[in-house]
């Protein structure tokens, strides 16, 4: 039985004796532990507002929503409250300078919101706007793209409203949104005189109502939910809302949680190191404890007592710094969030943090730390390294194992997924084991051909490499996968954003306008040909929708086994499709053939997107009947085809013969190309002021806004990318102090034997370039990896090398390395021996 009272002793003593260097360990994980207790923290008090201001991001206690006017209802006789909104994108256009752009046009009728507001600027915007007239609350994005102020105008279809108020804040809308399609709110009373509600557009028609304090709304829905899903109507209550929203941040805190955790797993690294140096420096010590008669177990003890009063000191501090940063996560994550999040400490987070910090010191310190194991009371006598091979050693692969069960636990905890937990933890493992061979490579490729005739500085900073003591490994390890996530950031980010600019590509069109109404295409047509500008494309799109399948409807498929049920989505589901006998250029043939329509009385085949189809169970030969503005028509399915809904173009997932709707109520979409942006905007501002219904798209305001939120979200991914190159900073710089030592020594040596202050200086720079260029390296073509993976499986996309950006990390990288290692470096080169060897 092991005397505790004596190993606490010992191992306090040894504590405060080194409590500087072995304070430097605990520095690489506190950066991951502040991140996750941040994220944790603010995921919470997210989670707790979103719960406490539900009512405020539905606005009401129900809505019902449909793309048909939703007629009286049962709930119209229970509600205290009702309001009424019809939404749907349309041009708007700014008289004073016929500028123009696409947003989403609000008509509110009633109090809505009955939770919360529509705040603006000023203040009595919106008690102007409630008090009727021509009026209009705008969004502040949009007002500032056109220089736009209140007390303008701003023309919406064909009446023109007086902007009364600038839009703050919109109940459930976020910054992302608003940057998409920006929000104009006008009365319900001017609707139908603007004239943009016709034939095409795509209406969303809301209700509004509020119940009484206390109403369990749920329960009261209940006995009209089969109807409204027969009628098409989707009901959403606060508790939809709630669950809805609260699930797709608890997911974002997840993957924030994991990417702080990649950074937590990179101090890890270091501590490793770290303990393994402090380790070595120590035989001597554990021989003399094994000459009086300490047994191993007990010297493993006194040094894991150490290590669990450091792990408790980064988890304490990393805690207190992660409570703090959570108060600039709002700021940070502003533009995604729907509610205004509190803030205050969560004591379950520190305490997560905390039980987190400690067990990651100790699983990852003990894999080094075993080795004091096999010193032996000779040691004091005969040097030995006190190695063991990792084959030989049980003790050593169950510490691995306990790692890996670790990572992938936690993993499983954020993600809820044990495939998913498995696939993170086998990243964890690829990304570390690839650099962790780069290191070994490096290193036995230098001692194996290093040339005995390069100039003596170059040779001994490389030798350095793997000299006693060396961090290669580590810091290639922890600097690399920081820099590896940050310019996969990066690269992804400029390829995403060149394959958007397709309104810069001479073969692409940067030009669409729909909703346009039959008698209106020939002269829409007219003044695009007028202008020496192309019809790329003229396609005729009619609305219909699924009302049976293989002979069942929509009632008879809900009455279905789940096995033999089709979606019921797919039944709701408003499909736009298009006729023609041919395929176009973002199409190919997958299966079956196209079938033409000879004449009336022959059957009908259809071709289905074959992604679509697979992903809906639709087969070859199915019948389905659709419902054409009322009318039945039966067709078959004859053919998938492979569509690129990525490529700019008129692509359809239902695609009918020539000759089936040619007299079917129908708008039509143009596609053109313009010259430059000057001409883009003249072509708007003349189609749009002569037809106010017609929508365009600007696809150059579209690659703009596309940059925009890109922009957003990777300032997000950035920031939390900072965390990983920030601990491998700390590694480095921990690495290099604790090293400090035998520097020392070799420094003495050289300098004993002739070599000038300027030599040695020039060798710690030469090693610390190398050092900082393998780790940048190693990290940016782990990310040109990465980048093309994701390119080819994921986006799709052709992959084409960030080499600019690659070289500029590389240098800001390395840079740093030589900074901090000559900063770290110049107290021991600039002394004269015998001081450094009187004060040690």
């Amino acid at each position: 039985m092991p005397d505790f009272s004596w190993i606490f002793k010992m191992a306090f003593r040894d504590f405060r004796k080194n409590i500087s260097r072995l304070l430097l360990f605990v520095s690489s994980i506190v950066v991951g532990i502040a991140a996750l207790v941040a994220i944790s923290s603010f995921g919470e008090n997210l989670t707790q507002d979103i719960d406490e201001q539900a009512k405020e991001l539905l606005g009401a206690d129900l809505v019902l929503e449909n793309n048909q006017p939703v007629g009286d209802q049962p709930v119209d006789s229970l509600s205290v409250k009702q309001a009424a909104e019809v939404n749907f994108a349309s041009m708007v256009a700014f008289p004073a300078t016929g500028a123009s752009r696409l947003t989403q046009v609000r008509a509110l009728e009633g109090d809505f919101p009955f939770y919360g507001s529509l705040e603006t600027i000023p203040a009595s915007g919106e008690p102007s706007f409630r008090q009727g007239g021509k009026k209009a609350l705008v969004e502040g994005a949009l007002l500032a793209q056109f220089n736009a102020n209140v007390g303008d105008f701003i023309k919406v279809g064909e009446v023109e409203f007086e902007v009364v108020g600038e839009l703050k804040s919109v109940p459930g809308q976020t910054g992302i949104t608003a940057t998409v399609a920006p929000t104009v709110y006008i009365p319900m009373d001017y609707l139908e005189e603007t004239g943009l509600v016709q034939y095409g557009s795509r209406v969303n028609y809301n209700r509004y109502f509020q119940f009484s304090e206390g109403t369990d709304v749920e329960t009261l829905i209940e006995p009209f939910e089969d109807q409204w899903e027969i009628d098409r109507i989707d009901a959403d209550t606060v508790e939809d809302r709630k669950r809805s929203t609260g699930r797709s941040f608890a997911n974002l805190s997840n993957f924030l949680s994991l990417v702080a955790f990649i950074a937590l797993l990179l101090g890890c690294v270091g501590v490793a190191s770290a303990v393994n140096v402090f380790v070595k420096e120590k035989l001597s010590s554990v021989a003399v404890l094994r000459c009086l008669g300490v047994s191993s177990r007990d010297v493993l003890l006194i040094y894991l007592v150490e290590i669990i009063i450091m792990g408790m000191a980064g988890a304490v501090l990393g805690s207190f710094l992660g409570s703090v940063l959570q108060f600039v996560l709002p700021t940070v994550f502003a533009d995604f969030l729907p509610v205004e999040v509190s803030l205050g400490i969560s004591w379950l987070s520190v305490g997560f943090g905390l039980v987190t910090g400690l067990l990651v010191s100790i699983l990852f310190a003990m894999l080094p730390l075993l080795k004091v194991r096999n010193v032996s009371p000779m040691a004091t006598l005969r040097p030995e390294t006190a190695d063991s091979s990792l084959l030989r050693d049980p003790m050593r692969w169950a510490v691995i194992v306990g790692i890996l069960l670790f990572i992938w636990g936690f993993s499983y905890y954020l993600l809820n997924s044990w495939q998913l937990a498995l696939g993170f933890t086998g990243f964890v493992v690829f990304a570390f084991g690839i650099l962790w061979l780069v290191g070994q490579l490096i290193m036995w490729a230098v001692r194996k051909f290093l040339p005995i005739s390069l100039q003596y500085t170059l040779r001994q900073s490389l030798a350095n490499l793997y000299r006693p003591n060396n961090q290669t490994i580590s810091l290639i390890a922890t600097i690399g996968l920081g820099t590896a996530m940050i310019s996969t950031l990066f690269f992804l980010q400029n390829l995403l954003l060149e394959e958007v600019r397709f309104a810069d590509k001479d073969d692409q069109p940067n030009m669409l306008m729909f909703d346009i109404q039959s008698a209106q295409l020939d002269q829409v047509k007219a003044k695009i040909l007028d202008r020496d500008l192309p019809i790329l494309q003229e396609v005729p799109i009619v609305t219909m929708q699924i009302s049976e399948i293989n002979g069942v409807d929509k009632q008879e498929n809900s009455e279905l086994e789940d096995e033999e049920r089709m979606s019921r989505w797919l039944y709701n589901r408003e499909f736009r499709v298009t006729y023609r006998d041919s395929l176009i250029d973002t199409e190919t043939m997958a299966e079956g053939q196209l079938r033409k329509y000879e004449s009336p009385g022959d059957s009908i085949f259809v071709s289905f997107s074959k992604d679509f189809a697979e992903g809906q169970d639709i087969k070859i030969g199915d019948e389905i009947e659709f419902n054409v503005q009322g009318r039945p028509l039966k067709t078959y399915v004859g053919s998938f085809r492979n569509v690129n809904f990525g490529q700019v173009s008129t692509n359809f997932i239902v695609l009918f013969p020539d000759g089936v709707l040619d007299a079917a109520p129908k708008f039509h979409v143009l596609i053109t190309k313009t010259k430059n942006d000057q001409e883009s905007a003249a072509v708007q501002s003349e189609i749009v002021r002569a037809f106010p219904n017609i929508s365009i798209i600007n696809l150059g305001v579209i690659v703009e806004t596309l940059e925009e939120i890109l922009g957003k979200i990777s300032f997000v991914i950035q920031f939390m990318a900072f965390f990983s190159i920030a601990t491998g900073i700390l590694v480095l710089i921990s690495s290099l102090i604790i090293s400090k030592y035998q520097r020392m020594r070799e420094s003495i040596l050289l300098r004993t034997l002739g070599a000038s202050s300027g030599v040695v200086s020039k060798i710690n720079t030469l090693e610390y370039f190398f050092l900082g260029t393998l780790a940048s390296l190693s990290g940016i073509l782990l990310s040109f990896g990465a980048t093309w993976l994701l390119c080819e499986f994921v986006f799709e996309i052709q992959f084409r090398g960030a080499w600019l950006e690659g070289g500029l990390l590389y240098l800001g990288i390395t840079g740093l390395t030589i900074i901090l290692g000559w900063l770290n470096g110049r107290k021991i080169i600039n002394q004269p021996p015998m001081e450094i060897l009187r004060g040690n």
